[in-house]
């Protein structure tokens, strides 16, 4: 048995007037039939009163339900009713977090429960949970540092690779939290947007590094304005290290065959927290997501579009509709209570107390129709259009389409999807230069898909450029495409067409700028004008079909790196 679905409403102040407006109906209508029959009163005796008025078909008891139902449906509709789930593009503020996960042997461990490792993963979804307005970077940490993610709001690949992480993803056994401080912060800072920056490091504090390094790194994002956390896990008394040999679980042992024992060492965490002025949260905090999201409370967030999100589905329709037909048939029914009037020929002249019969109702009946016949009027107005530019693209009027779009921007819509269009449709009339401005312009005002879909459009701009012969800025423009392209596949990876066209720009620089094979056709033909065709969110299936190509090497060039790799000169590789 399906549950009922949870009924929200946009201003729910505003159902007073669901109960207030019924009642106003139901009190006027009272006050109005005693006036009448005040007014009657004085024509007639009750009883004859019934033999000469035309009687209501449904009674005056239903005419008054009738309109107190209309009422309440009314208010209803105007405080915003929502029910059903949906995916939609929404925007909130957020901030800019590197998240640096210590994936070394030691995390393995299994004083916490399931392991340090599973528990460290989990207080990163929670906080991911918090706030799916911030834009988030993973790092990977032991011997050295790996980014897994660049700051992303894109919850499908931010999971993807949290499922992967295991001390193989990282090449270099070991554990370094200076290395990794120092790639978070430049990470951040090489980030553009007007959000403050955090670094969240979460380990057990086990390195092997003195403690003097963790801190001049800590100390160096303080003062680059990088607000820094540290997360402990793991007990002071320590676990074995299960580790996995022939087929077999085993206990770790060092180089002298001894049972390796791993702890937690807060003290490190803490000082490295104290000399960014940070904050330090202990392991032996239950809820460490909170905590760190309370951190970074006072931060200043940036507005930002987030690809999509579920939300409730505006339901008003549902409940106007209904109004609206009750009050057409209430009408009608007043309508056909109406005396009619009888065509008369010119010679006769009708009797002087025509004019004045009881009950007659052919003006408000009259002044009802006129009203809804307005109201539709105005409905049919607001919703006459001009003709969709993007439609005009679609079918081949590119001309057609500019001329548009430039009549858009005339009227003052000059939003960055509409620049973005206009930019799209002039690569389609080869006015790249003017295309190249334009989608420039966007990519430096936006952020997330619209950006991404600027940069790829900028790209190709500069690509057909580079590719004109006898252009004296070919090398100029090339040089950009291939920026532009590398780019966009730092983020997605694995963008097929951004691939291409990156391959196409390294085909055409000279020899010693290297270069890419491939073969078949071009892509020559420019996307459509709109930020589709993926307007939503990447889900999970969409986001391990994009980065799985991309993991999965990334995660057999490690492994040979993690089978091949030294131990570290302190001999101790967890």
């Amino acid at each position: 048995m399906s549950e009922m679905p949870q009924v929200v409403f946009d201003t729910p102040w505003l159902l007073v007037v669901a109960v207030m407006l019924p009642l106003a109906v139901w009190l006027l209508r009272r006050v109005r039939a005693r006036r009448r029959g005040e007014r009657l009163a004085r024509f007639a005796e009750p009883g004859a009163l019934g033999r000469l008025l035309r009687s209501d078909r449904t009674g005056p008891g239903a005419r008054t339900l009738r309109l107190v139902t209309v009422a309440t449906l009314a208010g209803i509709a105007l405080a915003g009713p929502r029910w059903g789930v949906a995916r939609g593009p929404t925007s909130a503020k957020g901030i800019d977090i590197a998240i640096a996960l210590d994936a070394s042997l030691s995390m393995m461990a299994t004083d916490d429960r399931p392991s340090r490792l599973e528990r460290m993963k989990q207080e990163v979804r929670r906080l991911r949970a918090m706030s799916h307005a911030d834009r988030v970077a993973l790092i990977a940490f032991a011997g050295r540092s790996y980014i897994l993610t660049p700051l992303t709001s894109d919850d499908g690949a931010i999971e993807l690779f949290l499922d992967n992480l295991d001390p193989s993803v990282v090449g270099q056994a070991g554990s370094s939290i200076a290395r990794a401080m120092r790639q978070g912060a430049e990470l951040l800072l090489a980030s553009d947007g007007s959000a403050d920056r955090a670094l969240v490091i979460m380990s057990d504090g086990e390195v092997f590094e003195p403690a003097e390094d963790v801190e001049k790194a800590a100390q160096e994002a303080g003062t680059q304005g990088i607000t820094v956390v540290t997360v402990g896990f793991g007990t002071e008394r320590g676990s074995t290290i299960p580790v996995r040999e022939g087929g077999v679980m085993r206990e770790k042992r060092d180089q002298d065959g001894k049972v390796v024992v791993t702890q937690y060492h807060p003290e490190l965490l803490q000082r490295a927290a104290d000399a960014a002025g940070g904050t330090f949260i202990a392991a032996e905090v239950s809820d460490k997501a909170t905590r760190v999201r309370s951190a970074l409370r006072s931060l200043r967030a940036a507005r930002r579009n987030i690809d999509s999100r579920e939300d409730a589905v505006p339901r008003f329709l549902w409940v106007l509709v209904p109004a609206l037909l009750i009050l057409l048939y209430d009408t009608w029914l007043m309508a056909r209570r109406a005396p009619r009037t009888t065509r008369l020929t010119p010679p006769y002249e009708p009797p002087a107390h025509a004019e004045s019969r009881i009950g007659t109702r052919g003006p408000r009946v009259g002044t009802n129709a006129i009203t809804a016949l307005c109201i539709l009027l105005v409905n049919a107005v607001s919703c006459t259009q001009p003709p969709d530019p993007a439609a005009l693209f679609g079918q081949g009027d590119v001309h057609g389409a500019i001329r548009a779009y430039r009549a858009l921007m005339a009227k003052g819509d000059t939003s960055a999807v509409t620049r973005y269009n206009l930019g799209t449709a002039l690569i389609g009339a080869d006015s790249l230069t003017e295309a190249v401005e334009l989608l420039e312009a966007v990519r430096r005002s936006t952020d997330g898909e619209l950006r991404m879909r600027a940069r790829y459009n900028a790209g190709l701009a500069q690509l057909e450029l580079g590719r004109m012969p006898d252009n004296p800025e070919s090398d100029r423009a090339l040089s950009a495409a291939r920026a532009a392209f590398r780019a966009l596949l730092e983020d997605r990876a694995g963008d097929g067409d951004a691939k291409w066209n990156y391959e196409l720009a390294l085909r055409h620089t000279p020899p010693t700028s290297g270069g890419g094979g491939g073969g078949g056709g071009q892509n020559d033909a420019p996307p459509q004008p709109q930020p589709s065709p993926s307007s939503g969110p990447l889900d999970q299936r969409q986001a391990e079909a994009l980065l799985n190509s991309a993991a999965r090497e990334e995660r057999d060039v490690q492994g040979r790196k993690q089978r091949q790799g030294k131990v570290p000169p302190t001999g101790k590789d967890w």
